[in-house]
């Protein structure tokens, strides 16, 4: 796995004991990482007990066939938006059965994406109460802005499975 962000396997580690420690399980969605959150949360020890398992959603037509993203959301607002990462979470954490959806999307570059500059990365997360996303805007090279976006990701899941956080 990458080592361009130091504190991966460390946020994942956090993140699977918070998880099991609660009872809750995990589901991915992405785009942007194409499975790198997933595959960080399957490197930790008793990920088993949590992570139910993902999706890698590069092309729009997994977003709306496997994940439900609506087409006309995807035809208007395009793949790298904040509503279109919180249905993609929603999509996942639906089709895997997980308390917790998290997704990526966004773009890595070299050169910007149907008119989304290089760097700007949408998080979404999915529970029982709903989906919202996160917009980042990261800069570096192709590597390091997925390894930051991947970061982001186990950083909001973290966010959701703090103890004093809201139920998931």
């Amino acid at each position: 796995m990458t080592t361009l962000h130091p504190n991966l396997h460390r946020i994942a580690e956090q993140a699977v004991n918070q998880a099991i420690e609660r009872g809750l399980t995990v589901a991915t969605a992405e785009s942007l990482t194409a499975g790198m959150v997933a595959a960080v949360l399957a490197d930790t020890p008793g990920a088993s007990g949590m992570l139910q398992g993902g999706v890698v959603s590069y092309q729009d037509s997994v977003k709306a066939g496997v994940l439900g993203v609506p087409r006309d959301l995807l035809d208007d607002v395009g793949a790298v938006d904040g509503e279109v990462a919180a249905a993609m979470a929603a999509g996942t954490r639906r089709i895997c059965g997980a308390d917790i959806g998290v997704s990526t999307t966004g773009v890595a570059g070299p050169e910007p994406h149907a008119g989304k500059a290089v760097g700007s990365v949408y998080v979404g997360i999915a529970t029982a109460d709903g989906s919202t996303s996160y917009a980042y805007t990261f800069e570096g090279s192709r590597a390091e802005i997925r390894a930051l976006a991947c970061a982001a990701a186990l950083d909001r899941l973290l966010e959701v499975l703090a103890p004093t956080g809201q139920p998931a």
